[in-house]
């Protein structure tokens, strides 16, 4: 009998060993989406991150058709290689707002000089206290809004240009 509970530390490492390496090897799914799509935005008013664009409110997300809400930092590397499909995007006159991060009215100034700028309004989010009330788990992120101002597809990570044609159906599925 004592010879038999001897092995049983090494049949329990060897049991945690192949846990681990389980853990180690098995697909990556950490992609959080948000538990809002399909619902209405939660109400929320932003002031203006720069001057000459307006701040943005859930009131300006409703009425005039579908429109992009495109959540950024001007800190955000994707932020930046996602910036040539947000221009063409509003080049084929898709209204895209915005909600910045952290970040400073001079730095997202620096941001659309430097990479354009394609949006109608930018909110300030100085707290990511709007971001997280729409499920949002970081930047870039993208949301479309139908004109009720329910969100109807979210876009995690930046937009890469193969992505575009799938963003145009939500657009257009949210009509």
């Amino acid at each position: 009998m004592k010879r038999r509970l001897i092995w049983l530390p090494l049949i329990a490492f060897a049991a945690l060993a192949t846990v681990a390496v389980y853990g180690l090897f098995r697909p990556d799914n950490s992609t959080i989406r948000s538990a809002l799509v399909g619902q209405p935005l939660p109400d929320f008013t932003l002031p203006a991150m720069v001057a000459g664009k307006p701040g943005l409110t859930r009131a300006d997300m409703t009425g005039g058709g579908p429109r992009l809400l495109n959540i950024f930092g001007s800190w955000c590397i994707p932020c930046i290689a996602e910036a040539p499909q947000l221009m063409q995007l509003k080049q084929r006159g898709i209204a895209i707002d915005a909600i910045a991060i952290r970040d400073t009215g001079a730095a997202v100034r620096r941001f659309l000089s430097d990479h354009g700028d394609p949006y109608v309004r930018i909110g300030d989010d100085p707290q990511s206290r709007v971001q997280l009330s729409l499920g949002s788990s970081g930047v870039p992120e993208t949301f479309v809004i139908d004109a009720e101002g329910r969100i109807a597809h979210q876009h995690i990570g930046p937009i890469n240009a193969s992505d575009v044609p799938a963003i145009l159906k939500a657009l257009e599925d949210a009509r």
